[in-house]
Formats: C-alpha cells, sequence, structure tokens
C-alpha cells in the first residue's frame, strides 16, 4: 500500500469531520454560502484545530474566494487545501548529516514512545543508515526490556544501564558509542515524563544539558512524541515541554484512531513546531516523514 492511500485511511475520522460535514460534492456545483463558512469554523475547532487557527484559515479562504473570485465548494476545497499545506509548510523533515546525528524522543506516557522508537529505526535502516539506541528510560525495567526487544529485532546495538541509575549518563554513553563507531543515527529514550512532575522535567533538562554538551558539534533532533487522540490536550502538553527544551520538532502518533487529526495545525501555527514524522498505524512501516501538501489532499480526499 503506498503512504498516501495508508495517510488516507488513517486520516478517515478526521476527514468525515472535513469534507463530509461540509457536503463537498465534487460530481456537483453547490454554491459558497455564508453558511458554508460557519460550517467551516465549526468543523476545523471539531478537529481540534482549534479556535484561533481555525478563525484565520476561514478568513484567508474569504479572502481568497473574493480576490479569485470563486463560486463553488469544490473550487474553495482547492483552496482550503493550498491554504492548509502552506500553513504547515517547513524546512526539509530529514535534513542532510553528518554521521552521527542525535534523536531526543521526549514525551509522556502513553503516546507510543517505545513503538515510535523502534518505527523511527526502522525508517533509517531503510534509508541504509547504522542505528544504535540508547535505553534512558531508567525509571522503569519494562521500558529497557521492551527497547531491547525492539533493537534485537531490527539488528540494532543497544547501550542500556540497570533500572534506576544516571538516564543522562546513558545519553552519554550512547553518544560516545555512536561516534566510536561511526553510526549514523543514535536514537535515545527517555522516561514517560508528565509535564507536570517538576523533579522529572528536571531530569529531563539534565538529560539534554549532556547531550547538548557531548554532542555539540553534532546535528541534534529533539521531538516531541504526541498521541494525536489526545487534540488540544497535546498542544498543552508540547507548551509544557518547549518551555523546558529547546524542542526541535514534533513526531505525531495515532492519526488512525483519531478524529482531532486537525491537532497537527496548531502545533504548527501556534507554537512553530514543526510535524517531523507522523504514524499511521501498528507496523513498523507506518511512520514516515510529515509532508504538507499530502496530509492537505488526504483531509480532502473522497473514497
Amino acid at each position: 500500500m503506498n503512504f498516501f492511500k495508508k495517510l488516507k485511511e488513517s486520516l478517515t475520522k478526521t476527514r468525515e469531520n472535513f469534507a463530509k460535514k461540509l457536503n463537498i460534492n465534487t460530481k456537483k456545483e453547490e454554491k459558497i454560502t455564508e453558511t458554508f463558512y460557519d460550517d467551516l469554523e465549526e468543523t476545523l475547532i471539531t478537529a481540534d484545530v482549534g479556535a484561533m487557527t481555525s478563525f484565520e484559515i476561514v478568513e484567508t479562504l474569504k479572502k481568497n474566494v473574493k480576490t479569485k473570485k470563486l463560486k463553488f465548494k469544490e473550487e474553495a476545497k482547492k483552496e482550503l487545501i493550498d491554504i492548509i499545506s502552506k500553513m504547515l509548510s517547513q524546512e526539509e523533515n530529514i535534513k542532510p548529516f553528518k554521521a552521527p546525528t542525535i534523536y531526543l524522543i521526549l514525551g509522556v506516557n502513553g503516546v507510543g514512545k517505545t513503538t515510535t522508537i523502534a518505527k523511527l529505526a526502522h525508517f533509517f535502516k531503510e534509508e541504509q543508515k547504522s542505528v544504535i539506541i540508547g535505553a534512558a528510560d531508567t525509571f522503569r525495567a519494562a521500558a529497557i526490556d521492551q527497547l531491547e526487544i525492539w533493537a534485537n529485532r531490527l539488528n540494532c546495538p543497544i547501550i542500556k544501564h540497570s533500572e534506576g541509575s544516571d538516564p543522562a549518563a546513558v545519553v552519554f554513553d550512547t553518544i560516545v558509542s555512536a561516534k566510536k563507531r561511526n553510526i549514523s543515527v543514535a536514537i535515545c529514550d527517555t522516561a514517560g515524563r508528565l509535564h507536570t512532575k517538576k523533579n522529572l522535567m528536571g531530569e529531563l533538562e539534565k538529560i539534554i544539558k549532556v547531550a547538548n554538551k557531548e554532542a555539540q558539534d553534532l546535528d541534534k533532533e529533539i521531538l516531541l512524541t504526541i498521541d494525536a487522540t489526545t487534540g488540544q490536550n497535546g498542544l498543552v502538553q508540547a507548551k509544557k515541554f518547549k518551555e523546558i527544551a529547546n524542542i526541535t520538532g514534533t513526531i505525531l502518533t495515532k492519526l488512525d484512531g483519531t478524529s482531532k487529526g486537525g491537532i497537527v495545525l496548531p502545533i504548527k501555527k501556534e507554537l512553530n513546531l514543526p510535524i517531523k514524522f507522523i504514524g499511521t498505524g501498528e507496523d513498523l512501516k507506518d511512520l514516515q516523514p510529515f509532508d504538507p501538501l499530502t496530509f492537505a489532499q488526504a483531509l480532502f480526499q473522497e473514497d
């Protein structure tokens, strides 16, 4: 299955909040009305785009419709795709890098962080890059064991310490090992921190400080994993983590299980955090770099 088809399927619930509710039918010419704009704003908010971003999208559409003298909903749909893709536009996700590039993966418990790390490792291995994994979630033995199982399946070396050990030391050792072995990508797990727990967030600050010092001349990505099903709560999490860490982007998981896929818009627009990867299923291959135009098209693609 090609990724566009998979993305379209994963956005089924969100798409039902868009094209279907807006009654955009390409087979007949339906005129744009003021009700259409009202329905659009309500639909965007329902899909967790957020009031501020939803208002901006609708006002931009109104302006473009007037300027371009558009009359029909189908024309408005094409304009919406363009507006949304431009709003989500960002630099290329996977930048050219020298070995090793360091990935620190953040996020609260339950967002699918461990499986996302496995998918990320699989993605890079498919790109013919070598990968090492750092099991820096030392608060739970089960987290270390689970990551080790994935590392063995993917034939990736793993750096691990005992339960309760210093997670920053794991990150340090992972980076050192990656440099010595000239490994392309080092992916480090972190404990699933609740953004309201000051001591855990302080531990995260220490991890990032160690990573920045040991990998100061290397390319680094600090990616926050967000569960798309949490909607606006994911935005709250992102704001809190951004206060602590210099987050370079987000990974949005579980898009296939939510009607709130619109959360990608306020994450990018309000927080200026690029969406680096999106998860669209449970298989290892169901994690791909985020492409704004493909995403916008999939939102409105008819069945």
